[in-house]
C-alpha cells in the first residue's frame, strides 16, 4: 500500500538542516504500525510527506502504486480527501458545528449521498461509542470524547490510510489507553493500513510493530508489551 524510497528532508537556507535522509518504509494493507524517535527527529515531518503536505528534498513516495511526490496541489487534495484520515493531538474538532457535523465533514467533501452520509455518521459515531453525543456541542465534551470525535471524522469516509500524530498528548491515562484501543480497532475493522506517531511506549505496544527514527533513517525495534 505505501511504499517509500530513499526519502530525505532538509531545511534551511544557505547552511540547511538534514533532519533524516536515506528513508525506506513498506506498509502492507491492514498494517499499523508506530513510529517512534527524540523530539525533532522528524517524525511529524515524516507524516506530512507521506500525506503529501510537504515535498522531500530526494526521495519517493508511493500510495496506492502512485507516486504522490509527482502530483499537483489538485490531485493531492483529491487523494488526501478520498483515501487518508488524520488524527492529530490538537484534535481540531470544529467548535461552531455538532459532533456529527465535524464528523460528517469529510463525506461532504466527497460529495457523499446525504442520507447515505447521515447512516455513515450514525455507524461510526456508535463505533466509537458518541452516538448519544450527535447533537452535542464540542464544548460540552471532555478531550477523550473530542479524540473519539476526531477518530471518528477520521474513519468515517473509510480511508486506505490513516495518520495519527501523538493523538493522546492532551490526553489524561484513563482516556488515553480508551483512544488506543479504539484507533487500533477501527483502524483494523475498518481494512485500512496506520501509522502512529508517539513517544510513548505504552501507544507503541498497540501497533503492529515499531520503528525508530533517526538522522540515519527507520530501524525496528523489538515489539514493546
Amino acid at each position: 500500500m505505501l511504499r517509500v524510497r530513499g526519502l530525505t528532508k532538509r531545511y534551511g537556507g544557505a547552511r540547511p538542516r538534514t533532519v533524516f535522509s536515506g528513508i525506506d518504509l513498506d506498509l502492507t494493507g491492514g498494517e499499523y504500525i508506530a513510529i517512534m524517535g527524540e523530539s525533532g527527529s522528524g517524525k511529524s515531518t515524516l507524516l506530512n510527506l507521506v500525506a503529501g503536505l510537504d515535498l522531500p528534498d530526494a526521495g519517493s513516495i508511493a500510495f496506492d502504486g502512485v507516486e504522490i511526490t509527482r502530483l499537483d496541489d489538485e490531485a493531492l487534495t483529491v487523494l488526501r480527501r478520498e483515501r487518508m484520515g488524520f488524527v492529530f493531538q490538537a484534535f481540531h474538532v470544529l467548535p461552531y458545528l455538532s459532533v456529527a457535523q465535524n464528523v460528517a465533514l469529510p463525506l461532504s467533501l466527497c460529495g457523499v449521498d446525504r442520507e447515505d452520509a447521515r447512516q455513515r455518521v450514525h455507524s461510526t459515531l456508535s463505533d466509537v461509542g458518541l452516538a448519544e453525543r450527535a447533537t452535542s456541542s464540542p464544548s460540552e465534551l471532555s478531550g477523550g470524547e473530542m479524540q473519539r470525535v476526531a477518530i471518528a471524522r477520521a474513519l468515517v469516509h473509510a480511508p486506505r490510510l490513516v495518520l495519527a500524530d501523538e493523538p493522546t498528548g492532551n490526553l489524561d491515562a484513563e482516556s488515553a489507553s480508551q483512544v488506543l484501543a479504539l484507533l487500533r480497532h477501527q483502524v483494523k475493522t475498518h481494512g485500512a493500513s496506520g501509522i502512529l506517531v508517539t513517544h510513548s511506549r505504552i501507544a507503541a505496544a498497540t501497533c503492529d510493530r515499531t520503528l525508530i527514527l533517526t538522522q540515519d533513517g527507520l530501524r525496528e525495534t523489538e515489539r514493546f508489551e
